[in-house]
């Protein structure tokens, strides 16, 4: 059976936290979406509160620290990416886009990722379209189509958007599937690749 790894990045700075939640979620799903096509999955998940400081060091010496470092690696080796920020003033929060920042460029080129969001309240909603997924862009990954938000009232069993929240988190689950289980597959050939160009046909007579 093929194996492919998951990193989850994940900017809460709870614990619990509402984004590691929807993280967790989303990382069963994605595991469940490819193990139906017999693919098993390692999770890395990065918590981000852990690495704090050591963030804001790499920052100020451009040096990483050991696990820092670590978490780096899982990050940019990993098959596909699921990365969950929580939402302050209409963006993303600053550890989410600090670990991003000391990325090497085009760490994550080509990279299938999927972005999703927390918020206390559905007036963040836009932020996932407007800050997140441009990030991801810029950094010139593979975004999935559906981008997920969680707001406070779409949690527990008294939740009213809660149905809706398990059906994204299930559509963009099968997206990020998607890709990783297409990703390096072989593309045919050009098929004009072997044809005699004019020159030689003119030569030939």
């Amino acid at each position: 059976m093929t194996r492919r790894t998951i990193a989850v990045v994940t900017a809460g700075l709870g614990s619990p936290s509402a984004t590691r939640l929807l993280a967790d979620r989303l990382a069963g799903a994605v595991e469940r979406a490819l193990g139906d096509i017999d693919i098993d999955v390692d999770i890395e998940v990065i918590e981000l509160r852990d690495h704090a400081h050591d963030l804001t060091n790499r920052l100020l010496t451009g040096f990483a620290t050991e696990d820092l470092g670590a978490a780096m690696k899982k990050v940019v080796e990993a098959d596909g990416l699921i990365a969950v920020t929580p939402i302050f003033n209409a963006s993303y929060s600053g550890l989410f886009k600090i670990f991003f920042d000391v990325l090497e460029p085009d760490a994550l080129a080509g990279r299938p990722v999927l972005i999703a969001a927390t918020a206390g309240t559905a007036r963040h909603s836009l932020a996932i379209e407007h800050a997140v997924r441009p990030l991801f862009s810029y950094l010139r990954t593979i975004v999935v189509p559906t981008g997920v938000f969680a707001a406070s009232e779409d949690w527990g069993a008294g939740g009213s958007s809660e149905p809706a929240l398990s059906e994204r988190i299930d559509r963009a689950a099968g997206e990020l599937a998607g890709l990783i289980a297409t990703a390096g597959r072989s593309t045919p050939g050009d098929p004009f690749a072997e044809l005699t160009s004019f020159e030689d046909l003119l030569a030939a007579d």
